[in-house]
């Protein structure tokens, strides 16, 4: 099970973290993934930021919800939320950004087994599935704990469960292929 950093803009700018100083801590981690979220930027600033992570990071990054941004990353992670702004039949919305982004990873926010299920149909590289815990950088998220690993077995795509998850947390590999730690990369001493 591979780590999978999630760097939240916001989170960092209120605790004082530039960026520099998180890729250096998620490089000594050896972290292949990290995924830039940030959405209280523009596509301007968003993709300035990649640049800034780029120079410093060699793992593949992956931008949040932008895919504005898609020339400046590996991949993109969309939201249930925000795969409808393409399209409200997931089939076609998944087909319109294929179109846009090619052979990049993509990812898709899941949070129950339905949304699994609709997602083991999609052209997809993986699934993101949470909240596993609370979390600092969410608010108004459905907590569902070890149930989740309980209906990650039901994707036909790699699970990168979210949500609380520590530096730490051990997960059954067979069910999760990425832990996606967020909050618990800022913490002093870890």
């Amino acid at each position: 099970m591979e780590l999978y950093a999630l760097v939240d803009r916001d989170a960092l700018d209120k605790k004082g973290i530039s960026l520099e100083k998180i890729i250096q801590r998620i490089n000594t981690l050896k972290a292949p993934i990290l995924q830039y979220r940030a959405k209280n930027l523009s596509t301007k600033d968003r993709i300035r930021d990649l640049q800034i992570i780029s120079s410093f990071y060699s793992g593949k990054i992956i931008i949040n919800d932008d895919i504005n941004a898609i020339s400046y990353c590996d991949g993109l992670h969309i939201g249930q939320d925000d795969i409808k702004k393409f399209n409200l039949d997931y089939d076609k919305a998944i087909k319109i950004i294929r179109e846009k982004i090619g052979h990049k990873l993509l990812g898709l926010s899941t949070h129950n087994l339905l949304e699994i299920v609709e997602a083991n149909a999609l052209d997809l590289d993986y699934i993101g599935l949470g909240a596993y815990r609370a979390t600092t950088t969410k608010k108004d998220v459905n907590i569902k704990g070890d149930n989740l690993l309980k209906i990650a077995k039901h994707s036909e795509h790699k699970v990168a469960l979210i949500g609380g998850v520590k530096l730490n947390d051990k997960f059954d590999n067979k069910l999760i292929s990425y832990r996606v730690v967020g909050s618990d990369l800022y913490r002093k001493g870890t």
